[in-house]
C-alpha cells in the first residue's frame, strides 16, 4: 500500500458550546494523497471537526499540527492562506453574480491593480468548467444553475484557490449520477497531485467506493479509525451506532387499530424535469408509529408537505378513516386531522419572543375565542394541561419559548400540534438539535401519544432513531420508497436500502 503522509493533525481536540462538548479529546490525522473520510450520525461531531480545520471555529482545547508545526487559525483566512479550502454543505453563493464572478469573489484578478480583470477571471474559471467536465458558460448568473451544478460552482470556488487539503461536506446530496462520477474523477486526480481530501458523507457505499482513510465519530469521540482495507457497511454502521438502538425499548405491547391514513400516488415534478416525490403510496393504522428513513435529498420532508398541501403542483390523493381529503390548503388540513412538527422547530414552529402559553395555543386559538374576544383564563388553563401532559420543563408559561432548552422548546411544538386535536401526526426529523436526554423525553412521549391511538409518520435521517421508534420502516430514495421493513430490522439492511444501485460497482 502506498505511504501517505500525515499533513495535519489534532490531538486532544475539544470543542465546547453553550451546554454540550461537540468534540471529546479527538485524535485526528489526516493523510495526504488520499481520501479521508470521516462519517457519523447527525450531532456525532463531523461537522465541527471539519470547522475546526478550516479555520471557521476555534479548539477549546487541544492542537492542530501542519507538517509537524503546531498553527493557530484565527479565521478562515488563515487556513486558506495555509491551503485548506471547504466546500460546505450549505452553499455559499451569489445568486445574482455570474459563476466567474462567484469563483473568484473576494480574490479577484486585477489589471495592474485598478480594476478586475474580467477576462482573465473568465478564462481561468472556463478552465476550471472544463476540467470538472462541465458545459457552463463562466457568466452564466448562478441563479439559472441546477442545484447540482452550484454545487459544482462550489468545488471549482476551491480548486482556484490550489488547496493542499480539501474539505468537501456532503458533496454529492444533490449531484446527479454523471455529476457523481465526475466528481470522482477529480478526486483521483487531486489524489494524484498530492491534495489530502477529507470526505464526510451519509451515503456509506459511496464511502467505501472513494475512501482510502475512515474515521468514525460517535458523539464527539471517534469510535474507529483505520485504512480502508477491509472495511464494509456493517463495520461502518456498528462503528456509527453501537449498541444503542436498545436505548429507547417499547414499554408496552402494540396495539394496532384500523387503518387511520392513506396516500395514494403523491407526486411533486421536480423544476426540469422528473420528480421530488415520485409517485409515493403508504398507510398507517391506529396507534402505529411509522418510520419514513432516507438520505438527504430523497424527499422525506417534501413529501411531508404534499401531504399538508404546501405544494400547488403536487398531485395525489389523501384518505383519514377511508374518507378522502379534499382541503386545498394547510388550514383545511389541520382541521381535517392532520397536524406537522416541522424539522426547523426555531424558523417554522415557534415565535421565539412570544410566551410559552401563546406558543402552545397558536394553531388553536379557536377553542378559545368568546363572540369577538379571547378568554385568556381557557387558553392558560388548556396551556396547563398540556404542559403537564408532555411534561414540559418550565417556570413560567408566561417565560418567552426562547427561554427553553431544545427538548422543551420540541415538546411545545408537540404540544401546539395536539392542541388541535390531530389523528395524525407527521413529523420530521423529531429529536433534530436535542440532547439524548431530551431525545427519550420526545420518543417518549411518541409512544405515548400512539398508544392513545394516534397515527405517526415521522422522517428521519438518523438510523438510531428510526430503529428504536418505528413499529415499521419505509426506505426512501430518489423520492420512491425503496423498501418497506419491520421494526427492529438491522441497520445494515435499512442502510442499503437507502441508497439504491449501490453494489453495482463495489465488488472491488
Amino acid at each position: 500500500m502506498t505511504h501517505h503522509p500525515v499533513g495535519l493533525s489534532i490531538r486532544g481536540g475539544i470543542k465546547v458550546y453553550p451546554g454540550t462538548r461537540a468534540l471529546k479529546g479527538v485524535d485526528f490525522d489526516l493523510r495526504m494523497g488520499a481520501v479521508n473520510v470521516l462519517v457519523g450520525e447527525n450531532g456525532a461531531g463531523k461537522s465541527t471537526l471539519m470547522k475546526v480545520i478550516a479555520g471557521v471555529e476555534p479548539l477549546t482545547e487541544g492542537r492542530i499540527l501542519m507538517d509537524g508545526r503546531e498553527c493557530v487559525f484565527r479565521s478562515k483566512e488563515d487556513a486558506v492562506r495555509v491551503g485548506i479550502g471547504i466546500v460546505f454543505q450549505e452553499l455559499n453563493l451569489f445568486p445574482n453574480l455570474t459563476v466567474a464572478e462567484n469563483i473568484f469573489i473576494g480574490r479577484e484578478p486585477t489589471r495592474v491593480g485598478i480594476d478586475i480583470d474580467r477576462k482573465a477571471q473568465s478564462d481561468a474559471a472556463a478552465a476550471l468548467m472544463a476540467r470538472l467536465e462541465q458545459d457552463i458558460h463562466p457568466d452564466t448568473p448562478v441563479e439559472y444553475l441546477r442545484v447540482g451544478q452550484q454545487q459544482i460552482v462550489e468545488i471549482a470556488k476551491a480548486l482556484a484557490q490550489d488547496a493542499r487539503i480539501l474539505i468537501l461536506d456532503e458533496p454529492t446530496s444533490a449531484l446527479s449520477a454523471a455529476e457523481v462520477e465526475v466528481l470522482f474523477r477529480l478526486i483521483d486526480d487531486l489524489k494524484a497531485q498530492g491534495v489530502g481530501i477529507v470526505y464526510i458523507s451519509h451515503r456509506l457505499d459511496e464511502l467505501i467506493r472513494v475512501g482510502d482513510y475512515i474515521t468514525v465519530l460517535r458523539d464527539g469521540v471517534i469510535t474507529g479509525a483505520q485504512s480502508m482495507q477491509g472495511v464494509d457497511i456493517p463495520w461502518i454502521v456498528r462503528a456509527m451506532i453501537g449498541d444503542k438502538g436498545k436505548e429507547f425499548p417499547r414499554t408496552a405491547p402494540a396495539n394496532f387499530g384500523p387503518e387511520l391514513f392513506r396516500v395514494e400516488n403523491v407526486s411533486l415534478p421536480r423544476s426540469g424535469g422528473g420528480y421530488v416525490v415520485d409517485h409515493v403510496s403508504l398507510s398507517l393504522r391506529e396507534g402505529e408509529i411509522l418510520g419514513l428513513y432516507g438520505l438527504m435529498g430523497a424527499g422525506r420532508t417534501e413529501l411531508l408537505e404534499c401531504i399538508m398541501a404546501q405544494h400547488p403542483v403536487a398531485k395525489g390523493r389523501v384518505f383519514i378513516k377511508g374518507e378522502p381529503v379534499r382541503s386545498k390548503d394547510v388550514t383545511g388540513r389541520i382541521a381535517q386531522g392532520l397536524a406537522l412538527i416541522p424539522e426547523d422547530r426555531k424558523r417554522d414552529g415557534l415565535v421565539q419572543i412570544m410566551a410559552i402559553r401563546e406558543n402552545l395555543t397558536l394553531s388553536s386559538l379557536g377553542l378559545f375565542t368568546r363572540l369577538w374576544h379571547l378568554s385568556l383564563r381557557e387558553e392558560a388553563a388548556m396551556a396547563a394541561s398540556f404542559v403537564k401532559r408532555l411534561a414540559i420543563k418550565i417556570a413560567n408559561p408566561e417565560n418567552p419559548v426562547s427561554s427553553l432548552s431544545g427538548g422543551n422548546q420540541q415538546k411545545v411544538v408537540i404540544g401546539k400540534a395536539l392542541m388541535t386535536d390531530p389523528k395524525v401526526l407527521l413529523m420530521d426529523e423529531p429529536s433534530r438539535g436535542i440532547d439524548i436526554g431530551a431525545k427519550a423525553e420526545v420518543f417518549r412521549t411518541m409512544r405515548d401519544l400512539a398508544a392513545q391511538g394516534l397515527g405517526i409518520l415521522f422522517v428521519t435521517s438518523d438510523l438510531e432513531e428510526v430503529m428504536a421508534l418505528s413499529d415499521r420502516i419505509l426506505v426512501m430514495a430518489n423520492g420512491r420508497i425503496q423498501g418497506e421493513f419491520p421494526g427492529g430490522t438491522d441497520a445494515a439492511t435499512i442502510v442499503a436500502a437507502a441508497t439504491p444501485n449501490s453494489n453495482k460497482d463495489h465488488a472491488a
